[in-house]
């Protein structure tokens, strides 16, 4: 039994680590996004078709 909760635990730490990883990553790619979004508005003036 001692062996299940020994794994349990080490693949509920991975999780939480891998989650927070994730976490992270969106976060950076939503500010990437906002940054690049808003020089876009910025530039706006300047564009002709």
């Amino acid at each position: 039994m001692e062996k299940v909760y020994k794994t349990m635990k080490g693949t509920g730490v991975g999780n939480i680590v891998v989650g927070i990883i994730i976490l992270l990553t969106g976060i950076a790619a939503g500010i990437l996004l906002i940054i690049s979004g808003s020089a876009l508005i910025r530039q706006k003036k300047k564009l002709t078709f």
